[in-house]
């Protein structure tokens, strides 16, 4: 029986769960990370198509049968938040990673994802719609958001394919979307991950203020130092932070940082 205290929705259609294993750019022997395999649905076509899998579990209930139908797979009970990925892979240069996430813990397990070292060469996870249009969302949408600038400044995100509510069991609320995330070279990504978190999520508070207002609001810069900043950010002073693209939102922040100014980023 699923547990709702941990989010439980299994996935048994093998369509869908094929389709699922498809969008992983992956080959047999590469090692792959599956985040709570629950009852092992995906487990075997993943471990059918040759992928070296390893699987975090917590529900305890669950890993006694996973061992015994899968007696070669490479099992680890415990929190997918609180274990290291990388060390539980056995630190490969190169990896993939995979799940059906709980939707209550699936802004952490992406963080947590696009933060590894080495990062996965891609990361596939089936999460909640809603989610998966914010993670996909254009400049000026109703969807776009600190989430969509964070996750699209670390990597290029591919909205896959939907999947009915009721393709589960239980079947939840909402209908899930199955996305992909390809973690962007080291070098193209932001030097300072969470002082740019903070910017963003700062901006986004005064999503509708123009950005002079909205630096002003957020941070405690002055108008003249709000102005200066937007100008040289070659900005219009009228645009607001919901139509900023990934990119400006960047060049806003490390202005900021390069001026010596980023200890207004911690307000």
């Amino acid at each position: 029986m699923a547990k709702k205290a941990l989010g439980q929705h299994f996935l048994s259609d093998p369509r869908i769960l094929s389709r699922i294993a498809d969008q992983l750019p992956a080959a047999p022997g590469d090692p792959v990370l599956e985040i709570g395999p629950g009852k092992g649905a995906l487990t075997r076509v993943l471990l059918a198509r040759g992928f070296r899998v390893v699987a975090i579990e917590r529900d305890r209930d669950l890993v006694p049968t996973l061992r015994t139908t899968f007696p070669t797979l490479h099992l680890i009970e415990g929190d997918a938040l609180t274990v290291d990925w990388v060390e539980a892979m056995g630190r490969p240069e190169r990896w993939f990673l995979v799940g059906n996430i709980p939707y209550n813990i699936t802004t952490p397990l992406i963080d947590q994802a696009l933060e590894a070292r080495p990062a996965p060469a891609a990361i596939v996870f089936l999460i909640q719609k809603e989610v998966a249009l914010r993670l996909a969302a254009a400049p000026g949408s109703a969807d776009y958001g600190a989430l969509s600038v964070g996750a699209q400044a670390a990597a290029r995100i591919e909205r896959c394919f939907s999947v009915g509510a009721g393709s589960f069991q239980p079947p939840p609320k909402v209908d899930s979307a199955v996305v992909r995330l390809t973690p962007k070279p080291e070098a193209e990504r932001v030097p300072d991950p969470a002082s740019f978190r903070r910017f963003v999520v700062g901006l986004f508070t005064a999503r509708r203020k123009q950005l002079v207002r909205a630096l002003r609001t957020a941070f405690d810069f002055s108008a003249d130092a709000a102005t200066a900043l937007v100008a040289t950010a070659d900005l219009a002073p009228d645009q607001r932070a919901e139509t900023l693209t990934v990119g400006e939102f960047r060049r806003l922040h490390q202005l900021i940082v390069d001026g010596g100014m980023s200890d207004r980023l911690t307000l």
